[in-house]
């Protein structure tokens, strides 16, 4: 995936996936605002993105992967409707919440025996997950109660030097936020209603009517 980054680009996340692989902590670009992210195995850095973002420790953190097989490696089992979105959504605006397999620290669903995952549509995060070997938590890099980052200046607005790199790739697009879909029950959960309309999940699960958690 780095061979296909511009060579300024390219450097930048070479940086990220070596500092990712000694536990710290990188801001990068994706398909909607920027990210915030560390190895979701190394549980101190897990513990330090919550600390740095001022986010309580009992909200779960989602979970980025590089490509849909990678799915079985961090949810167990995953039905059938969920490979069914997920090869039609993803990479993109989708997120999946799954039955968390073993291999999912608890400190990344705050105890839960869920774990919500996506795949950006992106190649920046993409290239990071694909050279660290490991899925990334994947938070937006704000500030609890902040507005979401859509450039590199806002934030080192909010961080400063609190974080170990943020990589440069322009201005999101931002806009609306990802969908999030439960899957873990026989019929999928519509949690939140973002960037994929209802309507479009409809088409893939056919007869599995979706429906609204209620509020």
């Amino acid at each position: 995936m780095l061979d296909k980054l511009h060579p300024d680009i390219k450097k930048q996340v070479e940086k990220g996936i070596s500092i990712l692989k000694r536990g710290g902590i990188v801001a990068f670009p994706t398909d909607t605002v920027y990210g915030l992210g560390a190895c979701a195995t190394n549980q101190q850095a897990v513990k330090r993105v919550y600390r740095v973002k001022g986010r309580p420790q009992k909200i779960a953190l989602p979970l980025l992967l590089a490509r849909i097989s990678q799915i079985s490696e961090v949810a167990e089992p995953v039905p059938q409707i969920a490979w069914r979105l997920a090869h039609d959504f993803l990479p993109g605006a989708l997120t999946l919440v799954l039955p968390k397999s073993k291999l999912v620290p608890d400190i990344v669903t705050a105890g839960g025996i869920t774990v919500a995952i996506r795949i950006p549509a992106h190649p920046i995060p993409l290239a990071l997950v694909d050279g660290l070997g490991a899925p990334i938590v994947g938070t937006s890099a704000n500030l609890s109660g902040k507005p979401s980052a859509l450039t590199a200046d806002e934030v080192y607005s909010q961080f400063g030097n609190e974080i170990d790199l943020v990589i440069d790739g322009g201005r999101c697009p931002g806009g609306r936020e990802s969908t999030i879909v439960d899957v873990t029950e026989e019929t999928p959960v519509v949690l939140r209603e973002g960037a994929i309309a209802r309507k479009e999940l409809e088409q893939v699960c056919g007869r599995l009517c979706l429906r609204k958690e209620a509020e």
